[in-house]
């Protein structure tokens, strides 16, 4: 680890990462509990393409993080695509990203807590994942939000879960290489759309981009950091999806509820179930604690900006936390989780936030020479990626989301014809 030298105007804030600090922050980030939620309906769209889609997810998974560096670089305050879409393409277009992170990650929100439902208790899905919303709610209104070692708790869990599921499955008695049978009854369409869906599992590769203050010769470490924590993560998931796909074969992974316990079922180790449960519920809990604090603090910025109700900006006097901004985040999680499946929430999740990184994609598209662009065809194979994959999703999907940002887009219309009229 480089001590490094402090960095000018940011309270001595020193340059203490290297490539592999980076690659395991970016691997925290990313190796958690999407993969235990989005291999059954992704192959449920896309049949033996699976593995397709997973490599076309994590293409474009690498093209917004590389745009999204290099936008970090130049503008390193916090707010994200909200701030990189502001400054480059104009106020609309960092609102329109921000609405749509919002959005898309509250989605997130209840497939997580979906997800802990369905591995704690398959029968009372719906019931765990309000529960568990409302309990985490409550964690995150008294200040007490998740730590770098809790983190690195639950990435070690999560990869020797993994790890066993693997294992265990390609040496069981009913593991069927024949199963996999790659791309024999895939489809174009089939492929992009579990693309989109495989894409929320690679959620978390942004955090790399906005290590700018931290790292050593960000420069050159972030670049260097992405395509490796990528190309781990790409790898951990493929040996998974293929585990899996060799014991319960692409119908039975499509219908599993808790993919990878099924899977440890049927490869004969039943008391390996339990852990797996377990691991998928920590993964599901971490992942949901940490996304319910980054909603409500995206909604404190786009409140104090007036983007959304500027109420929702009040900081709690005795725990120092955006509470009003917690409250109506957990309240939209818990109807979204007591009405939707983890389908429905991934998917609408994924369109969410392809639509956030196309315009970063955008904004890296404008930056000159001298700036740092990226190679054109990075921000171009980004733009085009995250389109592709966002109105590949299902229909109804593509339709609700499609609703949901015109809905934004027509609010800010209506804030500005309200505050031009208040200027006259």
């Amino acid at each position: 680890m480089n001590t490094g030298e402090a960095l000018p105007g940011t309270g001595g804030m020193k340059r203490r990462l290297g490539v592999s600090d980076a690659v395991v922050i970016g691997l925290g980030s990313m190796i958690g509990a999407g993969i235990f939620a989005a291999l059954g309906p992704a192959a449920g769209a896309a049949g033996s393409g699976l593995l397709l889609a997973l490599a076309l997810a994590a293409v474009v998974a690498y093209c917004n993080a590389t745009s999204s560096a290099r936008l970090a670089a130049l503008h390193p305050q916090s707010g994200g695509t909200y701030v990189y879409g502001r400054e480059r393409l104009g106020d609309f277009w960092g609102y329109l990203a921000g609405w749509a992170f919002v959005v898309g990650k509250t989605a997130s929100c209840a497939a997580m807590a979906l997800t802990v439902g369905a591995y704690l208790w398959p029968g009372q899905t719906h019931a765990v994942a309000v529960a568990a919303v409302v309990a985490l709610t409550a964690v995150n209104y008294a200040g007490v939000q998740k730590s770098a070692l809790l983190t690195r708790v639950v990435v070690a869990v999560v990869l020797a879960v993994l790890a066993a599921v693997v294992v265990t499955a390609l040496t069981s008695a009913g593991a069927d290489a024949a199963r996999l049978d790659i791309g024999s009854d895939a489809t174009a369409g089939g492929v992009l759309q579990a693309a989109g869906l495989l894409f929320f599992a690679f959620a978390g590769y942004a955090r790399i981009a906005t290590l700018g203050e931290e790292v050593h010769d960000p420069a050159r470490t972030i670049p260097r950091a992405i395509p490796i924590a990528l190309g781990i993560t790409l790898a951990v998931y493929a040996a998974v999806a293929v585990a899996v796909l060799t014991v319960l074969g692409t119908g039975g992974l499509a219908g599993a509820g808790a993919p990878l316990s099924d899977a440890a079922r049927a490869a004969g180790a039943d008391w390996l179930v339990p852990v797996v449960r377990v691991g998928g519920a920590v993964a599901a809990l971490g992942s949901l604690l940490a996304l319910i604090l980054g909603v409500s603090r995206t909604t404190l910025a786009m409140a104090r900006d007036r983007h959304l109700p500027h109420a929702l900006s009040a900081i709690h006097p005795r725990f120092g936390v955006p509470h009003r901004a917690e409250l109506a985040v957990g309240t939209v999680v818990a109807l979204l989780a007591a009405t939707t499946d983890v389908r429905g929430a991934i998917g609408f999740s994924s369109f969410g936030v392809l639509a956030y990184y196309a315009i970063a994609n955008a904004c890296a598209w404008s930056l000159a020479e001298e700036e740092g662009r990226p190679g054109r065809l990075v921000p171009a194979v980004g733009l085009a990626g995250c389109a592709a994959l966002a109105f590949a999703l299902p229909l109804n999907t593509v339709i609700s989301g499609t609703a949901v940002l015109i809905l934004g887009a027509a609010i800010y219309g209506l804030r500005q014809v309200r505050y031009d009229g208040a200027d006259h």
